[in-house]
């Protein structure tokens, strides 16, 4: 098999349906397989995935099911371990690609050996482009966040995390993993997703020890895909809205630090962030600001 794409569902039956429909006239059958791995739903998802794939006739698509829901490392490990491949498409169930977008990225593997990942443009329907390319988390980034001061930012702005939106490929420390196209060698070399994290900082984790093994991630943003960000999770409205997050994403930013940085960089990372914290919390009394952070952050980031 040349490539094959991996979709995960979690009770998202309608995003996926939507996913595959943009897919319809871009598979090369011959060549190409889309697997949809069920994430133990526990709904009626595999009921409507079948009645879409078969009055579709997507003779391409098959569904299989994890025995239990291990988060999304877990579920694309799943699904890449079931199908051999040269090259392996994850792609949330939330996205929907734009036509030649596939094309455009084995092309750009092609061209570019030393890439292990490669990822589009993501953008919102009308076109706007998404940040998808960022730096590494570091304790100095936790400051920014927290402190969410233009000062602040500008004072250490080789840390900040999200990277400005390219015209041209580049190669970031990291790519978000909505749709990212990986070669068959990296899972030989570096092994699989780390589901120790059960969602969130998965990808950031996968991409520290792919460039640590010599190889590139590659950001193409010429093949552009759709990311209805939010759809599939609640975390990102809960981060606008500033609503306390699920304790799962404070363990997955935890064990992220602890496996880069060790106990006591999780520590320095806490304590920079409980600096920033007082910054922006001055800044709130004072000014009169909304609030930086989201509800019992200060609390949570201890969650190990």
């Amino acid at each position: 098999m040349h490539c094959a794409i991996i979709i995960i569902n979690y009770r998202t039956p309608e995003l996926v349906i939507n996913c595959l429909n943009s897919l319809e006239d871009q598979i090369e059958h011959e060549r190409w397989r889309v697997t949809v791995v069920d994430n133990c739903s526990q709904d009626n998802s595999l009921s409507l995935l079948k009645e879409a794939i078969d009055e579709k006739g997507w003779t391409w698509v098959e569904i299989i099911t994890t025995p239990y829901n291990g988060g999304f490392a877990y579920g694309n490990n799943f699904g890449i371990r079931y199908i051999t491949a040269d090259y392996y498409l994850l792609l949330n169930s939330d996205t929907i690609v734009r036509p030649y977008a596939i094309k455009l990225l084995l092309d750009a593997m092609q061209k570019y050996p030393k890439a292990g990942i490669v990822s589009p443009r993501l953008e919102w329907p009308d076109g706007t482009p998404q940040i998808s390319c960022f730096r590494f988390h570091s304790p100095i980034s936790e400051l920014i966040a927290s402190a969410g001061t233009g000062f602040i930012t500008s004072l250490f702005n080789k840390y900040t995390i999200p990277l400005p939106l390219p015209e041209q490929p580049i190669t970031p420390e990291w790519t978000s993993f909505a749709c990212v196209l990986i070669r068959k060698e990296i899972f030989e070399e570096v092994g699989m997703l780390d589901e120790g994290y059960f969602m969130y900082f998965e990808d950031v984790d996968f991409c520290r020890r792919v460039t640590a093994k010599g190889w590139t991630i590659l950001h193409c943003p010429s093949a552009r895909v759709v990311h209805l960000r939010g759809y599939s999770s609640e975390l990102k409205t809960q981060q606008r809205e500033k609503k306390r997050l699920p304790a799962y994403y404070y363990q997955s930013r935890s064990r992220y630090y602890q496996q880069f940085f060790g106990k006591p960089g999780w520590l320095v990372a806490n304590l920079c962030w409980m600096a920033g914290r007082s910054i922006s919390k001055l800044r709130e009394v004072f000014t009169r600001k909304d609030r930086t952070v989201v509800l019992h952050a200060t609390r949570d980031i201890w969650i190990k």
